[in-house]
């Protein structure tokens, strides 16, 4: 007689655990409330241009979401450079109201995964772990120059 494929009856060890390419649950305690991490992060899309879709709806097709995207592209270099050097100066109030600005008009823009980093990046100030939010920069640089480059191809100059 065949034995049934492993994980297919409750008393296989392999019935506890989840299938293939499903994640485990979390473990109840603080390892559970813990935060998104960065390999969560670089999972989402760099951008859902449907936030601006929407936006563009709302605004009865007026063409301000475009601007904004526009002035957020064009503002970019800017808000890096201020909040890296908050960060480098561990300068905590500088670097919440950088990160905070970050934060909101990444997700306004439909910079999802760029949101989030900057959401991780706010624990760590708000921590005082200047240390990893420098460690953290690079990341969010990079995500936030190709950020800026996929709404300038996806939306930006597509819409205008």
């Amino acid at each position: 007689m065949q034995s049934q494929e492993p994980g297919s009856s409750g008393e296989s060890p392999a019935a506890d655990s989840p299938p293939a390419g499903v994640a485990a649950p979390a473990a109840p305690g603080p390892a559970a409330a813990a935060p998104p991490s960065l390999e969560a992060a670089a999972l989402l899309p760099l951008i859902d241009t449907a936030v601006l879709d929407e936006l563009d709806d709302e605004l009865a097709g007026s063409g301000l979401a475009q601007r904004f995207a526009r002035d957020y592209a064009a503002m970019w270099e800017l808000r890096l450079t201020r909040l890296g050097t908050a960060v480098d100066s561990q300068d905590r109030a500088s670097a919440l109201d950088a990160v905070i600005s970050l934060k909101i008009s990444s997700a306004m823009v439909g910079g999802i995964r760029l949101a989030k980093l900057a959401e991780l990046l706010e624990a760590l100030i708000r921590r005082g772990d200047f240390v990893r939010g420098q460690a953290m920069m690079p990341g969010v640089a990079e995500d936030g120059a190709r950020t800026v480059s996929a709404l300038q191809t996806t939306y930006i100059l597509e819409t205008g």
